[in-house]
This record gives structure tokens, C-alpha cells and sequence, in this order.
């Protein structure tokens, strides 16, 4: 079955840093641009960022200028480095492919693929 795998998430204290990692199971991703979406209790999913195929970023304002997104095509997986991490990222995040890249929670539940089962992210002192 084609999926991704998340993983790197845990608890940290606030300013602390993860790296999330996104493993491709069963596909390349070569063909595809990769989004980072979220989902805290009681929330909607949101978008976090996104690395389109030829490796052109985009971020939400929430986590602009904090997280960064890369590919390693090779390796078939997709990271998310999170800096200064504030109790208000706390969720599950999840990673999804689509042909190009959008932000939008709505559009990304029927337009991309291969959700994973997401890493918990919890931030709190």
C-alpha cells in the first residue's frame, strides 16, 4: 500500500526544535509535490508548508520564518525542521503528495494522497 510514514515527533519545551521526517512507502516521490498539514484537538486541519517538485517552498504565515521544509528524493522522504517551537504548534502532522502545491485544508482532504497516520507534536513546559 502506498503511504507515507511519519516520524520525529515528541514533546519539547517552547524555543525548543524537531525534525520531522516523512518516508514515502511504496512510491517515488519524484513526481510529486509534498504538503505538511496539521491538526490540533477541537481544530480543523490546517497547512504548514509545502515543497513543489522542483523544490520551490511555501509556508503558512503561522510558521513562516520558524520551520523549513526539504526533499530527498533519493531517500524518498520529506523534513520539516521546526525552530522556535511555540505551545500553539502542538498537533498531529501529517505529510500528502498532489501534482502541485496548496495550503488549503479543504482542498488537500480530497486533493492529496497517501496521508500517513501523523506524529504528535506537543510543545509545553
Amino acid at each position: 500500500q502506498s503511504q507515507f510514514v511519519e516520524s520525529g515527533g515528541g514533546l519539547v519545551q517552547p524555543g525548543g526544535s524537531l525534525r520531522l521526517s516523512c518516508a514515502a512507502s511504496g512510491f517515488s516521490l519524484d513526481f510529486y509535490a509534498i504538503g505538511w498539514f496539521r491538526q490540533a484537538p477541537g481544530k480543523e486541519r490546517e497547512g504548514v508548508s509545502c515543497i513543489s517538485r522542483d523544490g520551490n517552498t511555501y509556508y503558512s504565515d503561522s510558521v513562516k520564518g520558524r520551520f523549513t521544509i526539504s526533499r530527498d528524493n533519493a531517500e524518498r522522504t520529506v523534513y520539516l525542521q521546526m525552530n522556535s517551537l511555540k505551545p500553539e504548534d502542538t498537533a498531529v502532522y501529517y505529510c500528502a503528495a498532489d501534482a502541485g502545491c496548496s495550503l488549503d485544508a479543504e482542498y488537500a482532504l480530497v486533493g492529496y494522497h497517501f496521508w500517513g497516520q501523523g506524529t504528535q507534536v506537543t510543545v509545553s513546559s
